[in-house]
């Protein structure tokens, strides 16, 4: 923008106070400088800033009061100004602070009076502008890319331990789509299983594997898996040369799409019930056992496996320590729900939905260690059938590191369990989710169904399988009726 040739018929004659107001009005801080650099006035704005010691900086050079690494700026801005450039360039400065991080400022230089009687002495004013909130800002970008980059590096970790774990495991394992119902994935004992390779395997609707009789049985099977979470194994015959094998199918979901585990396995004491391929070049069972052992005990994450009731059978090292104890003997024996929940209902209410659905993933709580430690952490459960044993394993992940000092201080206000119970909203009576907990599942269940429902408490009660009155003497019961809009007739 081309400079006004007559500043007086634009700005006409201003005195020092409204010179001085206007440098206020332009600046945070402004610094008023003799003609070699020295600080001979400071001007800030809010009193924050006077609070950060600018006040120290009167009659030193203003290339002391700041960081080393910004001293070649100052030092710029000064020639800048002291040779009268047209074109002020502003430079950010660091300025050390006692209690606290540096204090960091945008700043310009401009020379505003010259008196050649005074054999050239004149002034240098300093505009500096407070950066702390960029800086905040971008503090905290790269905090949140820093933390994407620690959560991609653990899904590929896990990603890798699973692909492991898949390829090595002795049983023969399929992943089938939920809604096409073709194999996904193989491991190296299905293949041998169904006598196929991969890219045969791969791509095949899952009926074809086996007799033309069976077709109906398995699409059964698998309809009954989608719609229950699991469903009890049932006998079949491979169509590769009809061996009968138990078939066994659990659902799982990822993003929005369902998948179906398939697991088969060998019919004990039949007649030629061929042999699993060896794993590596020691390929036994036994072999496989010893590595799902070692990868159990040297696993970072708390693996913990306990009986129907939830009292705890076996757990590793991590699980032990995030405990805060020195053996597992300690652990053996003792109900779960000693460290693991906020409240004795958490693990109740996990157990029941475990039942329910086979598996659960991503059930934020705390852990209670035995000296006082409370990290958050993150189970994903899932319930095994062993003959007539029902064993429930729990993986254990600590994310208190990850979790915001934010995040925190909501979670006290509300248990992180309310997502995951809310989801149960809609698919089952509201008497089934709450009968191992308190009433604070019924008001967040409540609250849910109202939300889902636009507020019609009719169609509340229908969601969560109550009668319009029973709702209505819970509305009450919370305080929850509102002053305006009720639809007790609707």
């Amino acid at each position: 923008m081309p400079r006004t040739k007559d500043a007086k018929n634009t700005l006409g004659e201003l005195d020092a106070k409204t010179v001085s107001r206007l440098v206020g009005a332009a600046s945070d801080v402004a610094l008023v400088l003799d003609e070699e650099g020295t600080i001979i006035e400071v001007v800030a704005q809010r009193d924050e800033l006077r609070a950060r010691g600018t006040r120290e900086w009167l009659g030193k050079p203003w290339v002391q009061t700041v960081t080393v690494e910004s001293r070649l700026k100052v030092e710029a801005l000064l020639r800048d100004a002291q040779a009268a450039a047209d074109a002020a360039r502003w430079r950010q400065v660091n300025h050390p602070v006692k209690d606290g991080d540096d204090l960091p400022l945008l700043y310009s230089a401009l020379r505003v009076t010259r008196d050649d009687s005074h054999g050239g002495k004149g002034r240098i004013v300093a505009f500096g502008r407070d950066l702390r909130d960029s800086v905040a800002l971008q503090r905290r970008l790269i905090e949140s890319q820093q933390a994407m980059e620690r959560d991609y590096w653990r899904y590929r970790e896990a990603e890798t331990r699973y692909r492991h774990l898949f390829e090595t495991s002795a049983e023969a394992v399929l992943v089938v789509d939920g809604s096409t119902q073709k194999v996904l994935e193989a491991n190296p004992a299905a293949r041998a299983l169904c006598g196929a390779r991969r890219p045969r395997l791969v791509g095949a609707v899952l009926a074809t594997l086996f007799d033309a009789s069976q077709a109906e049985r398995l699409q059964n099977l698998i309809a009954a898996a989608r719609t229950l979470g699991r469903q009890e194994a049932l006998r079949a015959r491979l169509a590769q040369d009809g061996e009968e094998v138990t078939v066994s199918a659990s659902v799982f979901r990822q993003d929005d799409a369902a998948f179906v585990l398939v697991r088969l396995a060998p019919v004990r004491g039949q007649p030629g019930a061929p042999r699993l391929r060896s794993v590596g070049n020691k390929g036994s069972e036994a072999a496989v056992e010893s590595m799902l052992q070692a990868y159990m005990r040297q696993a970072p994450d708390g693996l913990v496996f306990c009986d129907a009731a939830g009292r705890v059978l076996s757990a590793n090292r991590a699980f032990v320590a995030l405990a805060q104890l020195s053996a597992e003997e300690q652990v053996r024996g003792q109900p779960l729900d000693r460290w693991v929940g906020r409240t004795g209902v958490e693990l109740g209410v996990l157990i029941a939905t475990l039942r329910q659905r086979g598996s659960v993933g991503l059930y934020v709580t705390v852990l209670r260690g035995e000296y006082g430690a409370s990290p958050e952490v993150e189970i994903s459960a899932a319930a095994l059938s062993l003959g007539e044993d029902t064993v429930l394993a729990f993986a254990v992940r600590d994310i208190d590191r990850r979790m915001s000092a934010d995040s925190k201080t909501a979670a006290l206000a509300m248990p992180r369990s309310a997502a995951e119970l809310t989801e149960l909203v809609g698919r089952t009576p509201l008497k089934a989710i709450v009968s191992e907990t308190t009433d604070l599942i019924e008001q967040l269940c409540i609250q849910t169904a109202l939300g889902m429902t636009g507020d019609n408490r009719a169609s509340a009660a229908l969601l969560l399988g109550l009668s319009r009155q029973s709702l209505y003497v819970k509305l009450r019961r919370y305080g929850m009726v509102g002053a305006a809009g009720e639809d007790e007739e609707a």
